[in-house]
């Protein structure tokens, strides 16, 4: 097959599958954005008159409810998933057999099957399945990138990573949270992902986990707050916490290197400004000056990894994000949540095929394994049922349609 099926110069053909928040607020408008290198000719959703809605605001030409339908009639060049990650693994690897590259949205699948199956499913030369984490593509994160590889600032020695953030009861009373089949994790897999991704991207591969979980305060099959250590290949060390018990919300990445510390402390997405760097004493004040220099401002945000997967696109080359590089955040929530259950210390590479939490992130680990549902009733389709009878607030009708939620909800 081949990587891209474009001729030079004609725009790409995009379509996006769930309408909901995340897709109508942050992708969306990135695509809109890209215009006139790329088209938006298509959207899906399993409910009609959400599509038609998503189609007729955005100025989408197209609104389907048949998503085989949709890609055999667009042929598009690049899909956006933006539903539940119950869906991921089907929804992409059926965008991927028709011949688009696509952007998934995090979390991105419930287990680390369900990714390497999307990996699978991956052409020679593409097309490639990439994930959203648009916290490394910020002009932030891709200065300290450099700083840290070039060992401008000296090893990096210890890290801290943060996610602590507060959802009240009411959050979890809508039917698909706090669920494994239908969220996918509690705070560790579906608000947490973003700064331990970046938090790898800046810090190289790992090499061993210990974690804690808990449900300290809501009724739910998942946790709601988790604590790791985690040591590096390069000898680093780093702790991490995800929570949502947190009234004072924020979300913060800080690494000790041995020439100076650096800072990045936001809650949804940074600027330059969120970065701090700090010498060690010595530094000399003009070297400092130009750590601190991180030029123009591109703040993090769906529409700078989009820009430069249009590129990857266009060049036929793996995006970043997507295989290998896509899988590492999935394999440390793996391991956390491996570690945590069964009160063992996991190492990287050491959950494949067999080992129970490849097939399923809880690993079927007493008094974690999810409730059990109506007999006959697939668990995907259970919960579908609950979305759709749910009342009618916003994040609930976007879970409905299939969609996911806006960042700032989740």
């Amino acid at each position: 097959m081949s990587s891209i099926r474009t001729a030079e110069g004609r725009p790409l053909r995009a379509a996006v599958i769930g309408t909901g928040g995340i897709a109508r607020d942050a992708h969306l408008p990135a695509l809109r954005a890209l215009a006139p290198d790329v088209e938006t000719v298509a959207a899906f959703d399993i409910s009609p008159d959400a599509v038609r809605s998503f189609c007729a605001d955005g100025g989408v030409p197209h609104a389907y409810t048949d998503l085989d339908l949709m890609l055999a009639e667009q042929r598009p060049d690049l899909v956006v998933v933006c539903t539940p990650p119950a869906f991921h693994r089907e929804q992409t690897v059926a965008a991927l057999a028709a011949g688009a590259w696509v952007l998934c949205e995090k979390p991105p699948c419930p287990s680390l099957a369900d990714f390497d199956a999307i990996h699978a499913a991956e052409g020679d030369g593409g097309p490639y399945a990439a994930i959203v984490f648009q916290h490394r593509f910020g002009s932030g994160a891709g200065h300290v990138r450099r700083l840290l590889g070039e060992r401008a600032l000296g090893r990096p020695l210890v890290a801290h990573c943060q996610t602590t953030w507060y959802r009240d009861t009411a959050y979890y009373a809508v039917p698909w949270r706090g669920r494994w089949d239908t969220e996918g994790g509690g705070p560790t897999m579906g608000h947490g992902i973003h700064q331990m991704d970046l938090l790898l991207d800046l810090m190289g591969p790992w090499s061993e986990v210990r974690a804690m979980a808990g449900r300290l305060v809501h009724d739910v099959e998942t946790e709601d707050v988790s604590t790791a250590l985690v040591r590096f290949e390069s000898g680093a060390l780093a702790t991490i916490v995800n929570s949502v018990l947190s009234p004072d919300e924020v979300s913060r990445i800080r690494i000790d290197c041995e020439r100076a510390t650096v800072e990045l402390t936001h809650l949804y997405g940074y600027a330059n400004d969120d970065w701090k760097i700090t010498p060690a004493a010595g530094v000399a004040e003009e070297e400092a000056a130009a750590w601190r220099d991180f030029g123009a401002d591109v703040p993090s945000s769906h529409l700078a990894q989009l820009r430069t997967l249009v590129a990857d696109i266009r060049a036929g080359r793996r995006p970043r994000s997507s295989g290998a590089d896509g899988r590492t955040s999935l394999e440390l929530i793996a391991a956390l949540y491996k570690s945590a259950f069964t009160d063992t210390t996991v190492r990287a590479g050491e959950i494949g095929p067999g080992d129970p939490f490849h097939a399923t992130l809880h690993g079927h680990a007493p008094g974690w394994a999810p409730r059990p549902v109506t007999p006959g009733v697939p668990a995907q389709r259970a919960a579908a049922t609950s979305e759709a009878a749910a009342v009618e607030t916003a994040p609930v009708k976007a879970a409905a349609s299939g969609a996911a939620v806006p960042e700032a909800a989740v």
